[in-house]
C-alpha cells in the first residue's frame, strides 16, 4: 500500500478526508426543493459537468440534425483537438443514441477508442479521462451514452422471451445491437473498446458476438464476472451449456488476501422488488421536491472527495439523469440477480476471449467493492486457452489468449473518477501497445480481426 503523502512524479491523485456530518441525505431540504422546482436538464448539466475539460467544449446536441464542434486552440499543448457532441440516429423508433467525440485536428486518424459508462450513469462522468486519452497523438476518441441511460432516447423497454437464457441474451442484445448499429453508421472497423461497471459487463458480450472488429478490450471494475455464492441452482436454471472441453476450469482462491467474502443475503423484500422489475429511480422519480436530497446520499459520498464546484456539478448531473422516463435501466434484472451479480456470469464464457484473441485489460481500484478474485479468475481462463485464429496469435504474440489485471492505487469501483491520474495513464499505456501491434500488422500486410 502506498502512502498518502503525494508524489508528484507517480500520477496519484490527492485524496482528502471526507468530513463526517452523521447524515446520510446531506442536501438540505430547501435546497433540494429548488432543485426540483428549477430542474436543470440533462444537456445543461453534462454541458456543465464536460466545462471542466481544460479546453474549449461544443454545446451539447438535442438532435440528430445539429451536431455541435468546436476546436481548441491552436496552442493546446497535446495539439489542437476538435469535440463534437452529436445525436446519433438508429434504426427503429425511437433509438437514437448521445455522442462525444473528440478529433485531433490535422492528424491522421490510426487508431480509436470507444468508451461506454455503468448503470444509471452518463458519458458525462469521464470527464476526468478525455484530456489525457485524447492527448495521443493519431487517436479518436468516442464516448456514448448507452440506449436508455444518460441523453440517448429512452425507448419502453418490453421482454419477448420465455426463456431464463433467451431473456439475459435478448437485454444484453438491446444494448449491444445498438453499439453494433452505430459502429456500422460511424464506419468503424477495429477499434479498442472500454467500459466501466455494466458497461464492462456489455463491452464482453459485444465482443463476444461481433467478434473481429476489437483490438483490445479494457473491462474498468467490470459488473458480472463472478458466479453467485447465494444462487440455488442457478446453472439449471438458467439451462446453462455445459462447458466445452477446452474451456479451463474458473476458480476463486478464497486464501487470496483481496478476496472478500460474499455479500450478505438482501432482505427478501428488496429481492422481491428487484425481480419484479422496481427501478430503484422510481424513488427519485416519484418523491418530486425530495429527490435531489436522496441523490445527494449517494452523489455527496461518491463524489465527496471533489472540488466543490465540481461535486455540485455531478449531483446535478447524476439528478437530471435519474429522474428521467425509466427505460434500459429495466433490461437490468434480466442480466443481473439481486446483489449484483450476473444472471449468466461473465467468468462461465469470458475464455472465449481467448479463442478470438482479444487481449483483455480487467483494471480495480484497491478499494472497489466488485470482487478482483473475479477478474483473475478471468485471467486465467483467458489466458489458458488456445487462440483459434492464426492470424490473431501473431496479434496476441503467442497462441494462448492474453489478459491481465491491473489495480489502481487509493480508488473504488468509480477508479476512474477516483485516482483519474493513474487510471489514465495505465489507460495510455494499452492504447500505446495497440499502437504497436498495429504497426507490426501493418508491416506484415494482416489485420486484427484476421484475413
Amino acid at each position: 500500500m502506498s502512502s498518502n503523502t503525494p508524489n508528484p512524479h507517480s500520477g496519484e491523485q490527492t485524496r482528502t478526508a471526507r468530513p463526517a456530518t452523521g447524515a446520510w441525505f446531506t442536501l438540505p431540504y430547501r435546497e433540494a426543493f429548488g432543485q426540483w422546482w428549477d430542474a436543470v436538464s440533462p444537456a445543461a448539466a453534462e454541458a456543465k459537468v464536460l466545462s471542466f475539460l481544460p479546453f474549449n467544449q461544443p454545446g451539447p446536441a438535442t438532435d440528430v440534425n445539429h451536431p455541435h464542434s468546436i476546436k481548441t486552440s491552436p496552442n493546446d499543448p497535446h495539439g489542437q483537438r476538435k469535440a463534437t457532441s452529436s445525436m446519433v440516429q438508429l434504426s427503429g423508433k425511437d433509438r437514437i443514441l448521445n455522442e462525444f467525440n473528440i478529433t485531433r485536428v490535422g492528424e491522421e486518424v490510426k487508431e480509436d477508442i470507444v468508451m461506454l459508462h455503468g448503470y444509471g450513469a452518463g458519458l458525462g462522468f469521464f470527464y476526468k479521462n478525455y484530456d489525457g486519452l485524447s492527448s495521443l497523438p493519431n487517436w479518436r476518441l468516442w464516448a456514448l451514452d448507452l440506449l436508455g441511460y444518460g441523453r440517448s432516447s429512452r425507448p419502453p423497454y418490453i421482454i419477448h422471451s420465455k426463456d431464463p437464457v433467451q431473456k439475459v441474451r435478448e437485454a444484453e442484445d438491446w444494448f449491444i445491437d445498438a453499439l453494433e448499429e452505430w459502429r456500422i453508421k460511424r464506419g468503424l472497423d477495429q477499434f479498442t473498446l472500454m467500459g466501466h461497471s455494466l458497461g464492462g459487463y456489455l463491452a464482453v458480450c459485444y465482443a463476444l458476438k461481433y467478434p473481429g472488429h476489437l483490438k483490445k478490450l479494457i473491462l474498468a471494475s467490470p459488473a458480472g464476472i463472478p458466479e453467485d455464492p447465494y444462487a440455488v441452482n442457478n446453472t439449471e436454471a438458467l439451462k446453462s451449456d455445459p462447458p466445452s472441453d477446452s474451456a479451463p476450469q474458473t476458480f476463486q482462491d478464497q486464501d487470496t488476501p483481496t478476496t472478500p467474502p460474499p455479500r450478505r443475503p438482501l432482505p427478501k423484500w428488496l429481492t422481491y422488488l428487484w425481480d419484479a422489475n422496481f427501478s430503484p429511480f422510481n424513488f427519485v422519480r416519484w418523491s418530486g421536491p425530495l429527490g435531489p436530497r436522496f441523490v445527494s446520499g449517494w452523489t455527496s459520498r461518491r463524489f465527496g472527495n471533489l472540488p466543490k464546484e465540481e461535486a455540485e456539478a455531478l449531483h446535478t448531473y447524476a439528478y437530471s439523469l435519474f429522474r428521467q422516463r425509466g427505460s434500459g435501466e429495466y433490461a437490468l434484472p434480466y442480466i443481473l440477480a439481486p446483489g449484483a451479480f450476473a444472471r449468466d456470469p461473465l467468468v462461465r464464457r469470458i475464455h472465449k476471449l481467448g479463442t478470438l484473441g482479444v487481449p483483455t485489460v480487467l483494471m480495480y481500484g484497491d478499494m472497489d467493492w466488485m470482487d478482483v478474485a473475479g477478474g483473475y479468475a478471468s485471467e486465467h481462463a483467458i489466458r489458458s486457452t488456445r487462440i483459434e485464429d492464426p492470424t490473431m496469435q501473431k496479434w496476441a504474440t503467442d497462441v494462448k489468449g492474453e489478459a491481465k489485471v491491473l489495480v489502481v492505487r487509493n480508488s473504488g469501483h468509480h477508479l476512474y473518477v477516483d485516482n483519474w491520474r493513474e487510471f489514465n495513464e495505465m489507460v495510455r499505456g494499452e492504447m500505446r501497445d495497440v499502437e504497436r501491434r498495429s504497426e507490426r500488422f501493418f508491416k506484415m500486410g494482416l489485420r486484427a480481426g484476421g484475413q
